[in-house]
């Protein structure tokens, strides 16, 4: 079963939220927080594995609750919900931790693949949302050093299957790519992410950037 907080401001929001992912065979709503802070505690209390976090909430808002979270070293993966144009806060809300973006007005279905996903160890960022993040990374030109992590102990392959990652691909994209299974695919990621003490694949794109391994435009 995935466990599952819901971080939303808005009671109505939590309600449906919940009433929907409780029906589904491999959910369990073990939560609710009305604001940031409180988001923080329950997760420590509740251990979930995924935190649907809303950005705009009073005392702490998503943001900032989120990099708590990952200060804490909650095991937790943060997915953001919003119904706000994300330019102002895709990058901040990466850098701070958060797995994938999610708009209020998605489908339950979506709803519920999103949660999936996210749990799973996947970056859940669409194509869109992808461009902005580049836009991002050129508008801050060069690289920037990044501590203790270190693109020289990855493998030809490792690297190579990083930057694909970067692109927001999936793994059977870039087994497509490099024509290997899936499974392989996979295995590469997992020592990506090992070896550079990243959280997921969202932590593996700002990382890419970050250091220039994936420049904006290629």
């Amino acid at each position: 079963m995935i466990r599952v907080l819901i971080a939303d401001d808005q009671g109505m929001v939590r309600t449906g939220f919940t009433v929907f992912l409780s029906g589904q065979p491999d959910i369990e709503v073990v939560g609710e927080a009305a604001d940031g802070r409180e988001a923080v505690e329950r997760a420590a209390e509740l251990r979930p594995d995924v935190v649907l976090m809303d950005v705009r909430m009073p005392v702490l808002n998503g943001l900032e609750a989120t990099r708590e979270l990952m200060a804490r070293q909650e095991t937790a993966k943060v997915l953001i919900l919003t119904t706000f144009d994300l330019d102002d806060y895709v990058y901040e809300a990466l850098r701070a931790g958060a797995s994938g973006f999610l708009l209020k007005d998605a489908s339950a279905a979506q709803l519920a693949e999103a949660v999936r996903v996210v749990a799973a160890g996947e970056a859940l960022i669409a194509p869109a949302i992808t461009k902005r993040l580049i836009t991002e990374f050129a508008r801050m030109g060069a690289p920037r050093p990044v501590a203790g992590r270190r693109l020289d102990e990855l493998t030809e392959r490792e690297t190579e299957v990083l930057g694909l990652v970067a692109q927001a691909l999936s793994n059977q994209e870039i087994a497509g790519k490099l024509f290997v299974a899936e499974q392989t695919v996979k295995t590469h990621v997992g020592r990506v992410l090992m070896k550079l003490g990243l959280r997921d694949r969202a932590q593996a794109i700002v990382y890419a950037y970050e250091t220039g391994l994936v420049r904006p435009g290629e």
